[in-house]
């Protein structure tokens, strides 16, 4: 026998292991169900997953995209993962959303009652450097996002000569909290705030209209949803159950107290979970978060977990905004696919035990 033919036979089965591998692995993307027509026609139109892409989701890994939008105001980005869970088991994780968003970035979170009550705002304490902020601020130049009735309440409650100022600050934000909610529910959008904490004034509502124009079909095909958030409390959404809850997070450089509206609204094809942001003490002039939970029967017991998040902010606008956006915008992104991944095997453990 020739001494190379060992060698030979050698690199022949090591050609042959590389090509058995990857027809296996072509084989196995083409054994992949179809997604559900809805979905699928919204990753291939409006996410454009690559192939690369898709097979990561269908192996079960969190996939997330930067969508198209406006990049001097807004974020736009999209997770899609599978949960072998079923989807009450996340609806019920989401009414107790006390618990479910708890630690990490998350340093409080508090459900407001219907009324709600003084009570439900004890826990928030401004950080003191917002604190030492307010008592210079003026419309127009206002490290916090308030409206002037607010900053005017701010203004006439507090005596910053006294011993007693910082608490007396904490007290009147947790009075003007509990009337922002209370107004809210009351009167929907028309009740948000302007803010004023720079020379051109920005509606809230204004803001939200935008991104609920660009709300994903997936999440709302025939704009039950859309109209409701639009026009809470006059609309109303069979089958669907809401609450309001405030924040305080770890976003930035600075904590952010915000106020936000959960709807859960069951839909054909499963259930949407959208959250609205009623108010941020920082960085965001209103956000839209949605949530499709769709089931795939062809995969098993389960559904595709779709979060669309948009958010409106003033931070990325001008020379400094332009100089940050794209490490934002990474954040965000791995933040988004971290929560992904988080709530996938926090769901699929509870299954197990």
């Amino acid at each position: 026998m020739n001494s190379t033919q060992p060698i030979r036979w050698a690199a022949a089965a090591g050609v042959l292991a590389v090509v058995v591998f990857f027809t296996v692995q072509v084989a196995g993307r083409a054994a992949d169900p179809p997604l559900p027509s809805i979905l699928a026609t919204y990753v291939d139109e409006r996410v454009r997953l690559t192939a690369d892409e898709k097979t990561r989701m269908h192996g079960g890994s969190a996939v997330t995209k930067l969508l198209d939008a406006d990049a001097s105001a807004e974020i736009a980005i999209c997770g899609i993962v599978w949960i072998a869970a079923p989807v009450e088991r996340y609806l019920a994780a989401v009414r107790d959303i006390e618990r479910l968003e708890k630690g990490g970035g998350f340093l409080v979170t508090k459900r407001i009652s219907n009324p709600p009550r003084p009570e439900d705002f004890e826990p928030l304490v401004l950080p003191g450097d917002d604190i030492a902020d307010l008592r210079d601020c003026r419309i127009g130049a206002c490290n916090l996002k308030l409206g002037a009735a607010a900053l005017g309440h701010l203004q006439k409650t507090v005596d910053w000569s006294r011993p007693s100022a910082a608490d007396d600050v904490n007290k009147a934000f947790r009075t003007m909290a509990l009337k922002y909610a209370t107004g809210y529910l009351e009167g929907g959008n028309s009740r948000l705030a302007v803010y004023r904490d720079s020379d051109r004034p920005t509606f809230v509502a204004k803001e939200f209209e935008s991104l609920i124009a660009r709300m994903p079909a997936l999440a709302d095909e025939r704009g039950d949803v859309r109209r409701y958030l639009l026009d809470y409390p006059a609309a109303t959404l069979p089958d669907a159950e809401s609450f309001l809850y405030w924040q305080e997070t770890r976003f930035g450089l600075k904590p952010t107290i915000r106020i936000s509206h959960l709807t859960i609204a069951r839909q054909s094809t499963g259930a949407i979970v959208a959250s609205k942001m009623l108010y941020a003490t920082h960085y965001f002039w209103t956000a839209l978060e949605v949530r499709a939970l769709i089931p795939d029967p062809a995969r098993g017991e389960g559904f595709w977990f779709v979060n669309v998040n948009r958010s409106r902010s003033d931070g990325l606008s001008g020379f400094k905004g332009k100089m940050i956006r794209g490490r934002v915008r990474t954040e965000a992104q791995k933040a988004m696919e971290a929560a992904l991944q988080h709530t996938k095997r926090n769901l699929e453990q509870r299954a197990v035990r």
